[in-house]
């Protein structure tokens, strides 16, 4: 195990580059496989807490996506909502489940009009005062780490990144993750790597800069731009997970490529079993196969393939092809 990068709270990190939670890729599969190739810590989907509230079933989908590996620790459940007492008390509960997480982490980040709108992800980056409030409780509350991931602000012409964070650091957050835009910003335009130095030079906690990360070299420029801790990595790990061992897509061979498809494909039918498996394996396929030889080969009878028989079929005859 490498050396210790930084803490949050007790919690050690051995790792400087993190897979972000991102809504419908960030699965236990998809984690796995990050974690293998030099992720340092995971991230549930982010989950609702209102779901969470209202079902205690175990095979609820709000509850599957909390559900993980204990070589991914440590492990972060990433939640969101409006409801401060709502959310105060189900990360609360969340904290005692079997197997626990090591950190609960707030979603202050995503700008989905039906979630942000009602004050849940970077709608609550229009209430600082909730934010406080919610934070003092959950650090009050929870004997875990909390921690909070955020956008700069609702607009370009309300950024409130720098009192956020400030906000979050004097109410017991342990960790603050950036995306350098706002919510209006979507993932449009340039990430302000800017702002996030100013976040990381206005509290002491740790800091995790993301946005436009793209390359190996993004990773260590953000790094050296920003002074962050760690960078998260989100979409461009979607297809290219090597990013996490040092390698942009370029380098990773037509071999490993193939490898890791059937890899991932396996991963996705263990948990999900077959028939969603191979579904919602799909849009993973689509990433990964991007840049290949003769790919529109490839891409039809992949992406509409009925059985991890078909599915197969298509990648064996392609690879036949390709390598001929």
């Amino acid at each position: 195990m490498s050396a210790v990068a930084f803490h949050i709270g007790p919690v050690p990190v051995h790792g400087r580059a993190i897979l972000a939670p991102m809504d419908g890729f960030s699965d236990l599969p998809f984690r796995l496989i990050c974690r293998e190739l030099g992720s340092a810590m995971s991230y549930t989907e982010f989950v609702n807490v209102d779901e969470l509230a209202a079902t205690r079933k175990r095979d609820a989908k709000c509850w599957r996506k909390l559900v993980f590996d204990l070589s991914e620790r440590p492990m972060t459940f990433q939640i969101y909502g409006h409801d401060v007492d709502r959310m105060i008390a189900v990360a609360a509960k969340l904290q005692d489940q079997d197997p626990a997480p090591d950190i609960v982490d707030i979603n202050m980040g995503c700008y989905v009009r039906n979630i942000a709108e009602r004050g849940a992800g970077s709608g609550m980056l229009r209430f600082p005062d909730r934010i406080a409030r919610l934070f003092a409780g959950l650090s009050s509350q929870l004997h875990l780490p909390v921690t909070g991931k955020m956008r700069l602000g609702w607009d370009p012409s309300s950024r409130v990144h720098v009192e956020v964070a400030r906000i979050l650091e004097d109410n017991g957050a342990r960790l603050i993750a950036v995306h350098g835009r706002t919510k209006s910003q979507g993932y449009g335009g340039q990430a302000d790597w800017d702002a996030i130095a100013e976040v990381r030079q206005a509290v002491k906690v740790p800091v995790i800069g993301n946005g436009d990360v793209k390359t190996v070299a993004d990773i260590a420029r953000l790094r050296a731009h920003t002074g962050c801790d760690a960078v998260m990595i989100g979409r461009a790990a979607i297809g290219n997970p090597w990013i996490f061992a040092g390698k942009d897509r370029e380098q990773v061979t037509f071999d490993e490529k193939v490898a890791l498809m059937r890899r991932h494909l396996q991963l996705n039918l263990d948990f999900y079993g077959q028939r969603f498996g191979l579904v919602l394996f799909r849009k993973h396929a689509a990433r990964y196969i991007h840049g290949l030889p003769d790919v529109e080969r490839l891409r039809v009878p992949l992406l509409t393939a009925r059985t991890v028989a078909a599915f197969d079929e298509a990648v064996g005859a392609w690879a036949f092809a390709a390598q001929a």
